[in-house]
């Protein structure tokens, strides 16, 4: 009995510290160790959502040509109105138009407007009007003037062939004449002295030479809006 009595009381101790040993052990691993080391079942982490891009400007949208502008007209028609009895000139110079009809005796008128997209558009004095189209060589319409209607179609002619105009003052008299030369050569216009119609004489259409009253004048070919009608 005196010989195993030491032995027990080492085996005891021994036994005791291996348990004091496991329980640290224990105590430690629960304490310390990453209950999650991999991170499963932990919640995913939340990245900062990436700023989107602002949206691209889009393209200033082209500045859309600007409209090319339609050539100004630039024509002489002339000749006898339908049925006869008296006959136009239309003059367009840069698309603005100028009409003289007469009848080459004493009824006349003066008419200025536009020429464009193939149409005509004129008034003169006391409410006179000429309405028309123009295009392949030909202008057509109607001249109203006078409580009296004129309808005509004539073709585009040049010179010397056209409208031809004086103004001046003889002997404190205001002299107004026109004239319309046909390809033909044949003339026909009125002169206004003073307000008073008369036929008018024969000018030289090289240079528009004419003698009205005894004075010598010279008559232009129309090229541009009238200064009075």
């Amino acid at each position: 009995m005196k010989r195993n009595g030491p032995l027990l009381t080492l085996l005891a101790g021994l036994a005791l510290a291996a348990v004091l040993i496991t329980v640290n052990l224990t105590v430690t691993a629960r304490g310390g160790d990453d209950p999650d080391p991999a991170g499963f079942g932990a919640a995913p982490a939340t990245s900062a959502p990436a700023e989107s891009a602002p949206p691209a400007a889009s393209p200033s949208a082209e500045a859309s040509p600007a409209a090319v502008p339609a050539a100004k007209v630039n024509a002489t028609w002339a000749g006898t109105v339908d049925g006869g009895g008296a006959t136009i000139a239309i003059s367009v110079t840069d698309g603005v138009a100028v009409a003289y009809l007469c009848d080459g005796k004493k009824a006349e008128v003066w008419l200025q407007g536009t020429a464009a997209a193939g149409k005509l558009s004129l008034t003169g004095k006391n409410g006179a009007t000429l309405v028309g189209t123009f295009g392949g060589g030909k202008a057509t319409g109607t001249v109203t003037a006078s409580g009296r209607k004129w309808t005509f179609t004539v073709k585009a002619v040049a010179k010397p062939s056209g409208l031809y105009r004086a103004t001046a003052t003889v002997r404190n008299a205001k002299v107004v004449g026109g004239w319309i030369v046909l390809p033909d050569g044949s003339q026909v216009g009125v002169v206004t002295v003073d307000d008073v119609p008369q036929p008018a004489p024969a000018i030289d259409p090289a240079t528009g030479a004419v003698t009205v009253d005894g004075a010598a004048l010279t008559a232009e070919p129309v090229t541009g809006p009238l200064t009075a009608n």
